[in-house]
């Protein structure tokens, strides 16, 4: 990867859809440190509106962009399940490569992202910018300090509400290629915190139904074992009436038991330990309203990303992490389907 000092960092972003606002507003939040040179989208009438809004050219094909712009990176926020391609083609050009969760809709795929990139010298940042929540950000710490001692269980719940209407607004979403169902769309940044904050997982087992008009899932459970021994379970719907009600952890260990909850991991309800930190006394402070279930995390994430591209840090968030939460889901994904308990690692 070449280092980019003494001027602004060149980006673009690739797809103008429902997350690219958060994308905008964190590049005019660092305009110090980067540019917004360029954006693309198939979609003509979208791609005439944001040009306008942004004062940037705008190109319907990433292959035409890729030749007539000088980029240092391009954010995808594209369907998923055109992640992949879109990646290897920005590689080829030596263009490194933000892109969204999950990072792809097929294992394999996301196994050969990481190859390409790491073939062509670019740098894969997966974003995971649930993992800059305060509130989780603190829950993190404790883990680290190892203020549970031994984590016995562990449960999660995204109940969130995703009507027809919703799925019904593009023909990519609900499909098994372009989208993914409930577990790899929406409660993607939730089955990330099970490797992140727990660790390393030995098995998975699970159940998936649907009840939308969709192909994939809307409401699944699923069972987990760790490799250090603890359990735990996940609890996904999209069918909460009459709209978004919960996303949580709760860590019981033998010495401490922490709920984080609210409509999307913002609130910390219950936080009791054995010892005591000076921290301990701000938990109330450390939670935060919003009625966004993406939080307010894009703009720390971007933070990650110039430092590595100016040679200053390491990616928090690069492909081959972004590969650990895909593996659970995939694998999810295969114990509904056969009635069967997954071990990881997966084989591909």
């Amino acid at each position: 990867m070449k280092i980019i000092t003494k001027r602004k960092i060149r980006i673009a972003i690739l797809g103008c859809g429902r997350i690219s606002k958060s994308h905008f507003d964190s590049i005019e939040m660092h305009k110090d440190n980067m540019e917004l040179i360029s954006i693309c989208d198939n979609n003509s009438d979208v791609l005439s509106k944001h040009e306008g809004d942004y004062k940037v050219k705008g190109y319907l094909n990433l292959n035409e962009m890729l030749e007539n712009e000088s980029l240092d990176l391009v954010a995808i926020c594209t369907p998923h399940g055109l992640h992949a391609n879109q990646t290897e083609v920005c590689a080829k050009y030596g263009v490194n490569i933000m892109t969204e969760k999950p990072m792809a809709t097929s294992y394999s795929d996301a196994v050969n992202m990481v190859n390409k990139c790491d073939e062509y010298g670019v740098t894969l940042f997966v974003v995971k910018q649930n993992r800059k929540n305060a509130t989780l950000q603190l829950l993190k710490r404790a883990v680290e300090e190892k203020r549970f001692g031994k984590i016995h269980l562990v449960h999660l719940n995204v109940f969130w509400t995703r009507p027809q209407s919703y799925y019904d607004q593009h023909a990519w979403r609900g499909t098994w290629e372009l989208d993914g169902g409930a577990y790899m769309n929406q409660a993607s940044h939730y089955v990330d915190l099970l490797t992140w904050l727990i660790g390393p997982i030995d098995q998975v087992q699970a159940m998936m139904s649907t009840t939308r008009n969709i192909e994939v899932e809307d409401t699944g459970v699923l069972n987990v074992k760790w490799r250090s021994g603890a359990l735990g379970s996940m609890s996904v719907t999209m069918l909460t009436y009459p709209k978004n009600l919960e996303g949580s952890i709760t860590i019981l260990g033998e010495k401490g038991s922490v709920r984080v909850g609210g409509v999307a991991a913002n609130e910390i309800q219950h936080w009791e330990f054995d010892d005591s930190k000076d921290y301990d006394v701000n938990i109330k402070d450390t939670s935060y309203q919003t009625s966004s279930v993406y939080g307010f995390g894009h703009g720390l994430y971007y933070n990650n990303v110039i430092e590595v591209l100016r040679g200053n840090a390491l990616p928090e968030t690069d492909g081959n992490e972004g590969l650990k939460s895909l593996e659970v889901i995939i694998a999810a994904y295969l114990s509904a389907r056969d009635g069967k308990v997954i071990s990881l690692p997966l084989e591909y």
